[in-house]
């Protein structure tokens, strides 16, 4: 397996613009649970995060932030409605190019690792025609919350590729610091959700056409 490369994905921020969606979730969640509506500043420089650690840091005085976590999810549910339909989350221009000329290769597996759980994560490869296009799905029902190494890890052990043929693609410090953790290197996105000159990766890039070629770049063309 020494040949092959692997390409981790973070999902919000980086592969759909879900700003909008977790915007509207968090409103009625803090609505649900009486307090005063959040900052949209404040919401977005957590997002990837698990929703534990997310509103841990938004409402460090509330005692009990399982109300907000389950109020939550089920708004972020009803937006989207039972079939996963009213998915707003927009890939961004180029992602769906970048995913298949990757995907194409033989050399290059992909996956994704993400603060999303498992049930909005099937919603949104349902409803962007994205099944079965990586190799390794790491969510947050499973792991602990970035920038905990553990869904690199994993996702390592599952395709077999070593840390150095393995590269993590995100736009936020928690992304780049999980793959610092875990020995791999690190593509930043200047699109997303954190600024761009806090990042600190190895290549920041600001199309998805850049992407193959940072890929080669950090892992090598050929393996």
């Amino acid at each position: 397996m020494s040949d092959l490369r692997l390409v981790i994905f973070d999902v919000d921020g980086t592969l759909v613009d879900s700003q909008t969606e977790i915007l509207a979730a968090m409103t009625v969640a803090y609505g649900a649970n009486g307090l005063g509506a959040p900052d949209p500043a404040a919401v977005l420089s957590i997002v990837g995060l698990s929703l534990d650690e997310a509103f841990t840091r938004l409402c460090p005085d509330v005692a009990d932030r399982r109300p907000l976590v389950q109020a939550y999810k089920d708004a972020y549910v009803d937006l989207r409605g039972a079939d996963g339909q009213g998915e707003r989350s927009l890939l961004f221009p180029g992602a769906r190019d970048a995913l298949d000329m990757l995907a194409g290769q033989d050399h290059t597996l992909l996956a994704v690792a993400t603060g999303k759980s498992r049930r909005g994560l099937d919603k949104m490869l349902e409803k962007h025609g994205l099944r079965g296009m990586f190799h390794s799905e790491q969510v947050a029902d499973h792991h602990p919350s970035k920038p905990n190494p553990s869904m690199i890890l994993t996702a390592l052990n599952e395709t077999g590729v070593s840390a150095p043929q393995a590269v993590m693609l995100g736009d936020t410090t928690f992304d780049m610091d999980m793959g610092r953790a875990a020995g791999v290197r690190t593509i930043g996105v200047s699109w997303g959700y954190h600024a761009a000159e806090t990042l600190r990766p190895d290549i920041l890039i600001h199309d998805f056409a850049a992407l193959p070629a940072a890929v080669d770049q950090l892992t090598g063309p050929d393996r």
